[in-house]
């Protein structure tokens, strides 16, 4: 009878855990949630057992922000925002980010292509008009002797002033630390000599390293004698960079280039310099050659 008593109990534990194992929620029970205190056995199938939820480790999850979520409660999940509308903004913030990155490379592109036609259409052109004064921009000279690129230059000069399109030639250019002249007093002294073109009518500019400064020194002892329209004579690639140099320093420039030759390396050279100086000034890209 008692080991019959005993089986019954042993069965009734087994199904309480079966039970609480497919239940969803957690059901908790002791011995006498089965055997009465008197000794006598409690249905189960007939009572409601006694189910507690204390409050276990077992039963709670720690969200992202850090409070706690019963494992039981229902999941909110908020679909405002999907995975899919996300890579969908990003993919056309990357388009559109292409798309200004196209047109900026079209526009570079354009710009520098323009331009360099512009150098080169220049280097074809002369000037048949006349003005106050020519500057020939100076080029190398070897101990007082004028380079071809020289010649040519100051020989230009001379047939303006014979043609009488000029009345004045300004005559540009410093030295280097080993030279024992500069390349203005080598084209004073050609046209002197070899041109006859009095004292009178010419011009030294000695200090200018470079086409802006030769360019600005001029700019400032010509408006002394109350002259602004000049005609530039330099190298066919070197013309229009030289016209823009004398217009942003104060003058009303045209180009009479020579007959020396053009080389698409230096017209791409110029290409170039005409257009970042357009860009950041001639000033600024002059100052910054220097540093380097």
């Amino acid at each position: 009878m008692l080991q019959s008593k005993a089986s019954r109990h042993r069965a009734s534990l087994i199904s309480l855990m079966k039970a609480r194992c497919l239940h969803p929620r957690r059901v908790w029970f002791t011995l006498e949630d089965v055997t009465d205190p008197k000794g006598g056995h409690s249905d189960p199938d007939s009572e409601r057992l006694d189910e507690r939820d204390p409050p276990q480790v077992d039963d709670y999850v720690s969200s992202a922000d850090g409070h706690s979520v019963s494992v039981d409660d229902p999941v909110s999940v908020d679909d405002s925002v999907s995975v899919d509308d996300s890579v969908s903004v990003d993919d056309e913030e990357l388009v559109s980010l292409k798309k200004l990155a196209g047109i900026g490379l079209g526009l570079f592109v354009l710009y520098f292509a323009s331009t360099f036609f512009e150098v080169w259409w220049t280097s074809t052109q002369r000037y048949d008009g006349a003005a106050p004064a020519a500057i020939v921009l100076g080029a190398a000279q070897y101990n007082g002797e004028p380079s071809g690129a020289l010649r040519g230059r100051l020989d230009r000069a001379a047939e303006l002033y014979a043609d009488g399109d000029v009345e004045l030639i300004v005559v540009t250019g410093g030295g280097q630390d080993e030279d024992v002249t500069t390349e203005a007093k080598t084209g004073y002294d050609y046209l002197r000599e070899s041109a006859g073109i009095p004292d009178e009518d010419l011009r030294l500019e000695v200090q200018g390293r470079s086409t802006y400064e030769s360019m600005a020194a001029t700019a400032r002892f010509l408006e002394d004698e109350g002259i602004v329209d000049v005609i530039v004579v330099t190298d066919p690639y070197h013309a229009r960079r030289s016209t823009l140099i004398a217009n942003e320093v104060g003058l009303e420039a045209e180009a009479v280039p020579t007959d020396a030759s053009v080389t698409a390396e230096r017209l791409v050279t110029e290409t170039v310099a005409v257009g970042v100086g357009r860009l950041v000034s001639f000033r600024r890209l002059d100052r910054f050659a220097e540093q380097l």
